[in-house]
């Protein structure tokens, strides 16, 4: 059997879970908490992470039906297979990881700059977005250890609802869109591909009379 359903993540058994690199929690919907456990996807994302031998940073992998709808995710995307992962890029040379991640036999790509993170999923082979800007120096070499299992950090554990919540410095609303938003999967790309750019706050400078 090669899917396993939980109602939460939290359900999961320890002897049920082989991906020494990610946690259940990580995986599971941002949205409800709820988990399908693809063994064949997963097998890959953990081939993947150690191809590239350094944190592979989770911002939205399965999506209940629930959340996929309340997001404006496509009405087949590969999220709610669990068969897809948005991997963030701030850790990672784009043009690098989407060779390892094609090595590993993911097969469908999108491509999100402005967000900062890139789709991956099982296939069909296809791709979509806006690629990302080559870089003019390469990314440093992490210090290790580099732990990139989220669980004992406040947003795996959900704060007082119990279920994750990506990291992102904006409102709500807008930090669901960057993190989560309509990827199209067999669709083609949002009419509003702008990549769901993170809302950027005003300061303002006030002057002192002396």
């Amino acid at each position: 059997m090669t899917t396993t359903f939980h109602r939460h993540w939290r359900d999961v058994p320890e002897s049920g879970w082989r991906w020494p690199n990610f946690s259940p929690a990580e995986i599971a919907c941002r949205g409800t908490g709820k988990l399908l456990i693809n063994a064949p996807a997963l097998d890959k994302l953990q081939a993947l992470r150690d191809r590239l031998g350094k944190p592979l940073i989770v911002r939205s992998a399965y999506r209940s039906p629930e959340h996929n709808r309340a997001v404006g995710g496509a009405t087949r995307s590969k999220h709610l297979d669990g068969t897809a992962f948005d991997i963030a890029m701030a850790n990672h040379d784009p043009v690098a990881f989407e060779a390892a991640a094609r090595e590993v036999g993911f097969l469908g790509f999108a491509f999100y700059p402005r967000s900062g993170f890139m789709h991956i999923d099982l296939g069909p082979a296809r791709s979509w977005g806006e690629p990302f800007p080559v870089r003019a120096t390469a990314i440093a070499a992490e210090t290790p250890p580099a732990r990139e299992v989220l669980a004992e950090c406040r947003t795996m554990k959900g704060g007082a609802s119990g279920l994750p919540e990506p990291v992102l410095h904006a409102s709500p609303q807008r930090a669901t869109e960057a993190a989560e938003g309509p990827d199209r999967d067999l669709a083609g790309p949002h009419p509003d591909a702008k990549d769901y750019p993170v809302a950027r706050r005003k300061s303002r400078t006030h002057a002192h009379r002396g």
